[in-house]
């Protein structure tokens, strides 16, 4: 057997008329009913606080700087991607007839298809090339 120490409490009407509705129920006794609301507590009290109190909110902001991460690698790979294909470029149309316009559009339409491409295979063109892909 266990040694045991005896404590005296005081508790207000209210929560001494809940705590001994509590005991009068099979299987419970007022000593099992302190003993596992106090180690409940207690229990609690030695977790973090600062956890429980911002977990959520520490979470939820972590999603947001996971979610700008990926918007700013989108701008910066669609950037690289713009500047690279526009030195490539060695001729320009001077006059922007209709012909320009279609070509310009094309090149317009080939360009985010390629941001797209690079974002799902996960290759960037700020990383090294090793596939052969120069630039």
């Amino acid at each position: 057997m266990s040694i045991r120490v005896r404590y005296q409490l005081f508790l207000d009407p209210d929560v001494s008329q809940r705590f001994e509705a509590l005991a009068t129920r099979p299987g419970m006794n007022k000593s099992a009913i302190l003993r596992d609301a106090l180690t409940a507590w207690l229990d609690r009290r030695a977790t973090n606080e600062l956890d429980d109190h911002f977990g959520q909110r520490l979470n939820r902001l972590s999603a947001q700087l996971n979610r700008m991460e990926r918007d700013q690698l989108i701008l910066l790979e669609s950037l690289a991607l713009f500047v690279r294909l526009t030195l490539l470029r060695d001729a320009h149309l001077p006059d922007p007839d209709p012909a320009a316009r279609a070509l310009a559009r094309d090149r317009y339409e080939a360009f985010v298809a390629q941001v797209g491409r690079h974002l799902a295979t996960g290759q960037t063109t700020l990383a090294p090339q090793t596939n052969g892909e120069g630039g």
